[in-house]
């Protein structure tokens, strides 16, 4: 069961165009939609999750059609947006009681043995009767997925679930997800490389509302095999070089400025070739050098 996505538009009512023409096929497992913030991510999640209407497309899910069939998606979608509210000052437990209850398990002994399932497998089941006021970011996150899971959804969508993790939380949140993609389709939608890098098996880089690459992570990184350069310079030999050179990215080592450069052959003096990994991918496409890129590339430098 794939998702859909064919000629997917959204201009909103201050002019400004969030999609433009987006299409994509998404097969089950881990899909990462990778892009800067305000590519259209956001966008292209809430008309998928059904909370706006494209201006123009088609989206199926199998054979629900996602911009008509409202209840027939509601049944099948689990949705983890970007910021979501808890009621601080109840447990765990209850409250994901009561959203099943809302879910349409109305037998208590159900409910209880669903809640139970879902708090063992985000980790929760230890803290089941704390107050989610007192849950750290990374918990919060899961008990969002335990309620996104509620009902078996084939089409998880989750939207920039790790910004604001600790490394431990954000390695916890990763496995999570990693073990819903083996039973439906998991949408991650983030502007961080490494999340997409360690779990997708496909992704597509969106800037600006349109999709400018689509592909497999391991293959993308293959095909830029000889053509990222490595440079340490300093900080005022920049500008120069960005003259000189297509640089993709810059970043800061002990004081000295580290610079990424494509380029088919040797570069020049002073340039070592390395082992490009998916941060280059991204570079690359957003410098214009990969992918579908618009008329007016914009140069992204790391920080």
């Amino acid at each position: 069961m794939d998702l859909t996505i064919r000629n997917v538009s959204k201009t909103y009512a201050n002019g400004k165009q969030a999609l433009r023409n987006v299409s994509l096929t998404i097969p089950p497992g881990m899909y990462g939609l990778l892009g800067p913030n305000g590519a259209g991510k956001s966008t292209l999640m809430r008309i998928l999750a059904g909370l706006q209407q494209p201006d123009a497309g088609e989206i199926s899910l199998g054979d629900i059609d996602v911009r008509r069939q409202k209840e027939a998606l509601r049944r099948t979608l689990g949705y983890l947006p970007q910021e979501f509210g808890v009621y601080p000052k109840s447990t765990a437990e209850d409250l994901l009681d009561y959203f099943a209850m809302l879910e349409g398990i109305a037998r208590r002994a159900d409910r209880r043995q669903v809640v139970e399932a879902l708090l063992r497998q985000t980790n929760l089941w230890e803290v089941r009767r704390q107050k989610l006021g007192g849950f750290s970011g990374g918990m919060k996150q899961r008990f969002g997925v335990a309620v996104a899971l509620l009902g078996n959804p084939r089409l998880m969508i989750v939207d920039e679930p790790t910004a604001g993790l600790d490394p431990a939380e954000r390695v916890r949140f990763l496995n999570l997800l990693s073990e819903l993609g083996e039973q439906s389709v998991v949408l991650l939608s983030t502007h961080i490389v490494e999340d997409v890098a360690e779990l997708c098996t496909r992704m597509a880089i969106i800037n600006q509302g349109e999709i400018l690459l689509e592909g497999e992570p391991l293959r993308e990184v293959a095909e830029l095999h000889g053509h990222i350069w490595r440079r340490i310079i300093a900080r005022d030999e920049l500008p120069t070089l960005m003259h000189e050179h297509a640089v993709i990215s810059t970043k800061l080592q002990a004081g000295r400025t580290v610079v990424h450069v494509y380029s088919e052959g040797k570069p020049g003096n002073g340039f070592e070739a390395i082992e490009p990994d998916l941060e280059d991918v991204y570079f690359s496409v957003m410098a214009g050098h990969r992918g579908r890129l618009a008329a007016h590339p914009t140069l992204e430098v790391a920080s």
